[in-house]
This record gives structure tokens, C-alpha cells and sequence, in this order.
């Protein structure tokens, strides 16, 4: 007799936990809501990155970067690690003919919510070391991003790849 009991409990305890799951599944429009927020935050994230950069400030740039990250850049070895990749980027900064701009044209976002990528193009300045003048560098660019658990997106894996040798 005192199975009844219990299992008229527990049935309670399972729809209670369905209820206070927040109840009923989002709606198509939360969903699709919440997937044009994710998509705006990383446009937003991107500007900020290019102005942030602007700054010259290597330690703003790295930022960006997950502690695990990837930066591919070109004709230079793969940089894993924000220690790697703030190695690589150091002189860059310290370059004062240094500038670059980059716009995505692309920016995807995974039904998640928590992976997105964009694509797109830049243009970065730099002195050439043998001939000491300023040369420019365009090439397109695609770059994996993960969100953190405090809503911010930060790179995971970053690519340039230039379309040709950079020019004067």
C-alpha cells in the first residue's frame, strides 16, 4: 500500500521538473530572435576588434583570442596559444607604417548559438623589411568563433589568406 504513495510522489516530482523547466519549448520567433542577437554580437565583435586594433595595443588584439586559439597567417608558422599568438603579432604593432582593416561579408551562425564563423576581406600595411617602405597585403580571411559562458564570442580559429604578394 505504501507503493501507491511513492509513485503518485514521484510522478509529482517528474511534471514539477517539466514545469519548472521553464515550461514549453521556446517559439519559432524566440529562436529566430536569439539567432539574429548571436549574429549581430559578432558584427558587433568584429568592429570592435578592428578599432581595438587601431591601437596598436597587442594585448587588446590578443583579447580576441581564446586561450587555445589558432592564428594562420601568411608565409609564418601555425600560432596555437595566446602566449604564440601575441608573439607573432608584437612586432606587427610595433611596425609604424602598421594598419589593418578587415569586413566580413559572411557571418554564420550554428543553430546553437555558442559557434559562428565569419568571412571576409582585409588590408593590412606593413614595411617591407627588405626595402624598408610601407607595402599593403589584401587577401580574404575566415574566422571561428565560440561564445563563452559570458556571452561574449572570442576567436578559436583565425585564417588570412592573401591574394597575392603585397604591393607598394
Amino acid at each position: 500500500m505504501r507503493s501507491i504513495p511513492v509513485l503518485a510522489l514521484a510522478a509529482a516530482l517528474l511534471l514539477a521538473g517539466c514545469a519548472g523547466s521553464g515550461g514549453s519549448a521556446p517559439s519559432a520567433g524566440e529562436t529566430a530572435k536569439a539567432h539574429d542577437d548571436a549574429v549581430q554580437a559578432l558584427k558587433d565583435t568584429e568592429a570592435a576588434w578592428v578599432n581595438d586594433i587601431r591601437s596598436k595595443d597587442v594585448e587588446k588584439w590578443v583579447s580576441y583570442y581564446t586561450d587555445d586559439a589558432s592564428l594562420l597567417m601568411v608565409n609564418a608558422p601555425v600560432a596555437t596559444g595566446k602566449d604564440a599568438i601575441r608573439n607573432m603579432l608584437g612586432p606587427l604593432m610595433s611596425d609604424p607604417a602598421f594598419a589593418l582593416q578587415f569586413s566580413a561579408s559572411r557571418v554564420e551562425v550554428a543553430a546553437s548559438n555558442d559557434l559562428g564563423f565569419t568571412q571576409g576581406t582585409y588590408s593590412m600595411t606593413m614595411t617591407d623589411p627588405k626595402r624598408k617602405k610601407p607595402v599593403t597585403e589584401k587577401g580574404k580571411y575566415v574566422t571561428v568563433f565560440r561564445r563563452l559562458p559570458d556571452g561574449s564570442w572570442k576567436s578559436v580559429e583565425d585564417t588570412a589568406l592573401a591574394d597575392g604578394p603585397a604591393t607598394p
